[in-house]
């Protein structure tokens, strides 16, 4: 059954909304490349869904159109009549939850695996990859993460040793899932058009490496990349033991950490976790 939807831009005139920069917003209205942004983690008929930042539903009825299962978190109530017809459109399938999602706790949203698919508002996106990818707990209770930031952000999720954009947010995404660029998108796409060019990433969980512990990894990372343009042996000599891992290790202390690849990191983080 196909559902009849009043074009986006009649939706958002009728609402009166308009982008807010506060809130990090720009409105993706091209149903098209919405429906070709839900393909992305595959068949999504009867699956949970978590979305962030719905605005006036542009994604949303992509995935309802999709057959998912979605709830989505908005903070800012000026979108929550435009997502109350959507609602009324798929009945039982959207969950509109009001609020910060950076302060709920998803555990206890879901009780089976879910997927996460959002175009993520620029001010907290990062913030939030960051949290969904961290702690010692694995694998997570999503089952993936389809994400819009800006483009520069995406190419340090995906990128690979040895070059300027390599670094913690790299290692973070790598060192025990998958992580890829599924689609760039145009600037022109949104409104109003942000500066900058936009992508979308997908990431799978993989699995945990062994005797490696989430915390010390990350600390490994933020005194490497604290100093990226220092050698190892200078921008880890305050973490206690990383020069003598890095010795057992066989791994150079004047190199940079740009130039270390995922494993070596946690191979490192491996050793100190022993101690």
């Amino acid at each position: 059954m196909t559902i009849s939807l009043p074009p986006l831009r009649e939706v958002i005139a009728r609402h009166g909304l308009t982008a807010s920069k506060a809130l990090g917003q720009n409105f993706l209205l091209d149903e098209q490349l919405l429906d070709r942004i839900a393909a992305i983690p595959g068949t999504l008929k009867d699956r949970p869904v978590l979305e962030v930042g719905p605005g006036p539903g542009g994604l949303t009825r992509a995935l309802l159109r999709a057959g998912a299962r979605v709830t989505a978190i908005e903070m800012d109530r000026r979108c929550l009549p435009a997502l109350a017809e959507l609602d009324e459109a798929f009945p039982c399938q959207l969950r509109v939850i009001e609020g910060d999602a950076l302060k709920i706790e998803l555990a206890g949203l879901f009780d089976e695996p879910f997927a996460i698919v959002a175009n993520l508002p620029y001010n907290v996106g990062t913030a939030l990859f960051t949290g969904w990818l961290s702690g010692q707990a694995w694998p997570p209770r999503w089952s993936s993460l389809t994400l819009m930031f800006q483009q520069e952000v995406a190419q340090r999720i995906v990128a690979a040793p040895g070059g300027s954009a390599f670094g913690r947010l790299a290692v973070l995404a790598q060192w025990r899932s998958q992580a890829k660029l599924a689609m760039k998108v145009h600037r022109s796409a949104f409104t109003p058009p942000p500066k900058v060019m936009s992508a979308i990433t997908h990431v799978t969980p993989g699995d945990m490496p062994a005797g490696v512990s989430a915390r010390m990894l990350e600390r490994v990372t933020e005194a490497a990349f604290g100093q990226r343009r220092k050698m190892l042996r200078q921008s880890l000599k305050g973490l206690p033991g990383a020069l003598d891992a890095l010795a057992a290790l066989g791994i150079d202390a004047e190199r940079r950490a740009e130039t270390l690849s995922v494993e070596e990191f946690v191979s490192i983080a491996r050793v100190l976790s022993q101690d």
